[in-house]
């Protein structure tokens, strides 16, 4: 599950997680971040790049991994277009679906949630949330992927993500 940060992200994912049948893993992105006790560069940042590229890594084989041994994986993060082929190919090399699914409120509702949102390290500034909304604004053929979650409750989000789950609306193929 990806989307500009502020997108509601987490929160949907703990709903989701709540709801699964089967069992579940939920990764929130930030954590693989969290982990780096030296030498962190936010990830937003032109030369967080190395940086970014190794905790990309870690975050596919992790999410492999549990999925590979049985788990359904809510990966959730600022997971853009320009990171699917590197997803879709580990998938694919151990034979496992993917789905992708972004959320994406109007920018307004974005920023609202962003700067109203507590916790330490959480990005509030709006040049930066600004501008990753932005990178989420023309996906193309991947518009299918996504949900506009700008009138719904993190309730009403998860629901529309299962069903949509279901019916094979944010398969990769």
């Amino acid at each position: 599950m990806s989307g500009p940060p502020g997108a509601g992200k987490s929160t949907v994912a703990v709903r989701l997680a709540a709801m699964a049948e089967e069992p579940t893993v939920h990764l929130p992105t930030d954590s693989f971040y969290n982990w780096i006790c030296a030498g962190y560069i936010p990830p937003y940042l032109p030369e967080s790049e190395r940086q970014n590229r190794v905790v990309l890594s870690v975050m596919i084989e992790a999410a492999c991994a549990y999925s590979a041994g049985g788990y359904e994986v809510i990966l959730d993060g600022v997971i853009g277009r320009w990171m699917l082929d590197l997803f879709d190919a580990a998938c694919r090399e151990r034979g496992l679906d993917l789905s992708y699914v972004v959320l994406r409120p109007s920018l307004d509702v974005t920023l609202t949630r962003a700067v109203t949102r507590e916790g330490d390290g959480e990005l509030r500034e709006a040049d930066p949330i600004t501008e990753l909304h932005g990178a989420f604004s023309d996906l193309g053929e991947m518009a299918r992927h996504v949900i506009d979650s700008s009138g719904q409750s993190a309730d009403e989000t998860a629901v529309a993500i299962k069903d949509g789950l279901k019916a094979g609306r944010f398969a990769m193929v």
